[in-house]
């Protein structure tokens, strides 16, 4: 069986930066692939004697039109396993982009702004159907690049389901990019300790204060509870890719503790959880 992967997003997000990545991890790489042709490459693919096991098709700008690609989705893994990447990013910064490489919309709305209201209207269904979103608002090109490794690296590797953990701070926004959030905004917040305030979640004396809490061990245990009820069913349905976020207010403290002791639970329970801490140095 074939392996296919479909990039695509927001325009300005970074398809093309994805495409030359996963080119460098081996794959076939086709770009602004129109929809219409998607089953016909599938076709090629998967005749007798092809060597090609794993392409990466990306769907965007004049590449189609976006309603038709969940109908060729549908027929695509009737051949293969098939997997939706959807890169996305935050307004403000979509268009700072643009501004930036002076190029046109693809949309051609009455302005950018405007275009890229439209085409996140568009994409939405296909943004719901994605195995993994990743926003790149705040990555570089080498971050962006890293974060795929990371992710599509190990599941080649042969892992039912690759985990990451993200802790961030409310008041930094939520990641766009996530499955589940939890709030430790409950706890008691070291930031209001003198000696504590300077320090983060990494340090020895703030992570002592938080797990110190009763609060946070009864937190635990009922998240851990919870992922023992939630991670053998996502296994079952054959997700492939799992993000859960964890937050404070300013993402330096709590979160950073309680993000590290839940990806401790994922090792116990047989998983290889990445953490990433986003708002550590904020």
């Amino acid at each position: 069986m074939a392996d296919f992967l479909i990039i695509t997003g927001l325009s300005g997000a970074g398809r093309s930066q994805a495409a030359d990545t996963f080119e460098d991890l081996g794959w076939f790489v086709v770009d602004n692939m129109p929809t219409a042709l998607i089953t016909k490459v599938a076709e090629l693919v998967t005749t007798p004697g092809s060597e090609t096991q794993r392409v990466a098709l990306v769907v965007g700008r004049a590449g189609g039109h976006y309603d038709e690609l969940a109908g060729a989705l549908v027929q695509l893994r009737k051949t293969g396993r098939v997997r939706v990447l959807y890169l996305e990013a935050a307004d403000d910064v979509l268009v700072r982009r643009f501004e930036n490489t002076r190029r046109r919309h693809p949309q051609n709305a009455e302005g950018v702004s405007e275009s890229i209201v439209l085409e996140r209207d568009l994409l939405q269904p296909i943004r719901e159907i994605a195995d993994v979103v990743i926003d790149t608002s705040d990555l570089n090109v080498h971050q962006l690049r890293d974060r795929i490794i990371e992710l599509f690296a190990k599941n080649e590797a042969g892992e039912s389901m690759q985990i990451s953990v993200v802790s961030f701070g409310f008041k930094h926004g939520i990641p766009l990019d996530v499955d589940n959030v939890f709030d430790c905004r409950f706890l008691p917040n070291p930031h209001w300790v003198d000696e504590l305030r300077p320090l983060t979640g990494l340090d020895d004396a703030v992570r002592d204060y938080v797990l110190d809490q009763p609060e946070s061990g009864e937190f635990l245990g009922k998240v851990d509870d919870l992922l023992g009820l939630l991670l053998p069913a996502f296994v079952k349905e054959g997700k492939s890719y799992l993000s859960i976020a964890v937050g404070c207010t300013g993402g330096r403290h709590r979160s950073v503790v309680i993000a590290d002791e839940l990806a401790k639970l994922l090792a116990k329970r047989g998983f290889e959880p990445t953490v990433q801490q986003r708002d550590l140095s904020r």
